[in-house]
């Protein structure tokens, strides 16, 4: 990789970042993910993201969005050998996506431990009808399954990312422009109780009155939702009505700060065995995004 200053201070800024969550980033891990999208890297928006419980242990994961329209993000991970071909339908998924809908840009995750993970379509802002997508033959049936409920809760043309989980082989159907309901007391318990997942915490619903989107997570395993996350935007993950991990405290207080200053994404996730968090710290920002990010929920 031809080292640039941009690409010199991000990489030590992915290093610093995974010291202060105890994490050690490994170059051999790191350097090929940034070698294979070094030609978009300084144009996009890049944060980073810590998750409590042990499907986050022991990783940072870095996330590069506004990757160009026109770049298969998952084709390239794997011409560049950072992830095998798979003949799974996650594989065919992120190109039936953009052969159908229009994708105004992707984005990819890798954790600086675990190498890459994720890829991400971002629709153009007004959202993208779930009953379209759940049409597409390598979506998980879940989709075209559960497209009743999410439409009940006024979410079925609201789609505005969908995020392809290449390591755990889920995807993330997210919603931007949610309806007020879903984020009330009422509204949030009625939604997990009908995707079938255990009754919120106390916590949980007051820090729901704050979110701005929402997530589900689907797998080909199960016709049942995984999983559903609720994001809020802020500028002091600290001050949110939640119990903050300390690991995140020490994210948020000692990780460089970069060009986009005070900027997080906090997520409660509710999945059948309990609650987990998540933080997304941002590290470079560019203005041009902000509607198309409301949605970049973790």
């Amino acid at each position: 990789m031809s080292e640039t200053p941009a690409l010199t201070e991000l990489h030590s800024a992915i290093e610093a970042s995974a010291r202060t969550i105890g994490v050690s980033a490994s170059h051999e891990t790191v350097r090929p993910v940034l070698a294979a999208y070094q030609d978009a890297i300084e144009q996009s928006v890049i944060s980073f993201r810590a998750q409590t419980g042990p499907r986050g242990a022991g990783d940072l994961d870095c996330r590069i969005t506004l990757l160009p329209g026109d770049m298969d993000p998952y084709a390239r991970a794997v011409a560049s050998g950072l992830t095998p071909e798979t003949d799974h339908a996650i594989g065919n998924l992120l190109q039936e996506v953009h052969d159908r809908f229009p994708v105004f840009c992707y984005g990819i995750d890798f954790g600086v431990v675990g190498g890459f993970k994720k890829a991400w379509s971002f629709f153009p802002p007004g959202g993208q009808s779930l009953a379209g997508l759940a049409g597409l033959p390598s979506m998980p049936a879940g989709v075209s399954g559960n497209l009743g409920l999410f439409e009940r809760y006024g979410l079925g043309d609201k789609v505005s990312v969908i995020g392809f989980d290449y390591a755990k082989r889920s995807v993330n159907v997210y919603f931007g422009n949610v309806p007020a309901h879903c984020f009330e007391a009422e509204g949030i318990r009625s939604l997990l109780d009908d995707a079938g997942l255990p009754e919120p915490s106390a916590e949980m619903l007051k820090f729901g009155e704050g979110a701005f989107a929402l997530y589900a997570t689907l797998n080909w395993d199960s016709p049942k939702i995984e999983r559903v996350t609720y994001s809020v935007n802020t500028t002091d993950p600290l001050a949110l009505p939640v119990s903050v991990d300390p690991a995140f405290v020490k994210l948020v207080q000692d990780a460089p700060l970069g060009s986009a200053g005070h900027r997080y994404v906090y997520g409660v996730t509710v999945t059948p065995k309990g609650e987990y968090h998540k933080i997304q710290k941002y590290f470079q920002w560019q203005t041009r995004v902000e509607k198309m990010l409301s949605a970049d929920a973790g």
